[in-house]
């Protein structure tokens, strides 16, 4: 029987692990606070992954590691490096495959379709952060693969749509989101950000390379009005945070400040491409609906 581990406890860790689980492959999920979802086949362990001998020891004897695992938004430039260090080693001590959840962040302003062989040319810390992390990994001869996501959304996800957006349309309040309104912007569900990391797992022409989540492209605006609809909530209002905005909410919380450097440009659409990864593992998008109506 196969055996895993999975370092964090969040929706796209909680999916991976059920899905493992339910092929009859053993899962040992690893977070500060030991949760996760229950089932036989999942053990859940309260640890921190920056122990590196306690990981150690937890990892020896699994098939892979897997990291969904981020520190505090506002201390990545900080925190990011001692947690990548802390799982790469012991990824090269226990010889694990390693398969890391990444975002988008390390490429930077991107005019276009964003393709997997883009350069990594992020300049503000968030980008490099995970641009570090996965050059790391793939200088150091481990047997390594990055599923990048969009901005998730879906049951149990946290993101802006998740934090901003979705609960204020539920309850027909405004919506203030700093992206603009009616560009194309695309999303990763976390039922599908799941499947692309078990799927990539498994195949060993994943390893070496990172892949993209498959995603859906519309507008914040029209995935609003999508959830009010499906909910039966009033149409969404909904209105531009600006930079002004942004400075003095930073005020009450450093989660403010940091989306600056994350923001797209004006005018610019953010659409993923993610044809390599369903041509090759078979992985598509669910539809939006049909993620949305799992919040519901």
């Amino acid at each position: 029987m196969k055996s895993h581990v999975i370092v964090g406890r969040g929706a796209a860790a909680s999916r991976t692990a059920l899905l493992l689980a339910e092929d009859g492959e053993r899962v040992r999920m690893i977070s500060r606070t030991g949760g996760g979802p229950d089932h036989p086949l999942i053990d859940r362990v309260a640890a921190d992954a920056t122990d590196t001998d306690r990981l150690t020891g937890l990892t020896d004897g699994a098939d892979t590691l897997f990291t969904t695992a981020a520190p505090p938004y506002h201390l990545w430039p900080e925190q990011f490096p001692v947690l990548s260090a802390s799982l790469l080693t012991a990824v090269i001590r226990t010889g694990a495959a390693y398969v890391m959840l990444g975002n988008h962040y390390a490429y930077g302003p991107v005019s276009g379709p964003i393709t997997p062989d883009l350069p990594l040319a992020a300049t503000g810390p968030k980008g490099r952060a995970r641009a570090r992390a996965w050059e790391e990994a793939a200088a150091s001869g481990v047997k390594v693969t990055e599923v990048r996501a969009a901005q998730f959304y879906g049951a149990g996800a946290f993101s802006v749509f998740s934090f901003l957006v979705q609960r204020q349309v539920l309850e027909g309040k405004l919506v203030l989101v700093p992206q603009e309104l009616d560009l194309p912007h695309s999303y990763s569900a976390i039922g599908d950000t799941a499947r692309t990391l078990v799927a990539v797992s498994r195949d060993d022409q994943a390893y070496g390379r990172a892949w993209h989540v498959p995603t859906s492209t519309l507008s914040v605006r029209d995935l609003a009005v999508r959830l009010a609809g499906l909910a039966g909530a009033p149409e969404p209002r909904m209105e531009e945070l600006t930079e002004r905005d942004l400075t003095l909410l930073a005020f009450t919380d450093p989660f403010w400040a940091e989306m600056n450097e994350v923001l797209t440009e004006p005018g610019h659409p953010f659409v993923i491409d993610y044809s390599e990864t369903e041509k090759t593992f078979g992985v598509t998008a669910t539809p939006p609906d049909d993620v949305l109506r799992e919040v519901i």
